[in-house]
């Protein structure tokens, strides 16, 4: 496994060569520059690949949480920050964990730690023929493999996600229906609702403008509905008419 290339964004001078040490120690990563505004850190963010970046909240002109919004999806967040109450806010971001300082290097491996281990999840969900076969979510302050096989549809609840899977049971995970969408083989995976996605080969029943699963109806709302009834046509052995 390749190290992380991090970086490092704090506008405090303490904090930041605080934790720039922390990533220059640990064998697993690699350091590759710090910065002591968000703004001076967008370059080198968007253009070198980065995989890993401690992140302050707080900060003049561009603070973390806005500044995540333009992070690459590919880049891992560790929020550090003096301020517990911007946790939530930090998570709806995606972040992959929260530390509070002053951070200690336990912590800070810690954090570490999981970044490491969602890249190797991600790896390890590609085959040789670069099929996707996983997704990884973060639900409570666990990461969670989920084979795309198992999954039967995916509800979104406000801030959170449901993913509903074959065997009954169900994981939540606090991220946008749009953010879950975009992580999905479009092949396999269709938006139905503005509230909800199906995988198309678990569909067996479909009745009056809605998809059944076992005591569960989806509906098919206007806005997709012309979409998933060509679905229906191109795979239908007869005639398939729109339901008024």
């Amino acid at each position: 496994m390749r190290k992380l290339r991090c970086c490092v964004i704090d506008d405090e001078p303490l904090a930041l060569e605080l934790i720039k040490s922390y990533v220059e120690k640990t064998p697993f990563l690699e350091f590759v520059d710090a910065f002591s505004s968000a703004s001076l850190a967008v370059k080198t963010i968007i253009e070198s690949n980065i995989d890993l970046l401690f992140l302050d909240i707080q900060m003049a002109e561009l603070n973390g949480i806005e500044f995540a919004r333009v992070v690459p999806a590919r880049c891992r967040i560790v929020f550090i920050t003096a301020f517990p109450q911007y946790a939530v806010e930090g998570f709806r971001a995606n972040a992959l964990d929260y530390l509070l300082k002053p951070v200690s290097y336990t912590e800070f491996l810690e954090a570490a730690n999981k970044a490491m281990m969602w890249c190797k999840l991600v790896e390890n969900s590609e085959n040789v023929g670069n099929e996707q076969k996983h997704i990884i979510v973060k639900s409570e302050y666990k990461l969670l493999q989920i084979p795309i096989d198992d999954i039967t549809y995916i509800e979104g609840l406000k801030d959170y996600v449901r993913i509903f899977l074959d065997n009954g049971t169900s994981v939540m995970s606090l991220m946008s229906l749009r953010t879950m969408e975009l992580g999905l083989p479009s092949s396999r995976f269709m938006r139905v609702h503005r509230s909800f996605i199906v995988q198309t080969s678990k569909i067996k029943v479909i009745e009056r403008n809605r998809i059944v699963f076992g005591k569960q109806y989806i509906p098919i709302s206007d806005t997709y509905k012309s979409e998933f009834m060509d679905y229906v046509a191109r795979n239908s052995l007869t005639n398939v008419k729109e339901e008024s």
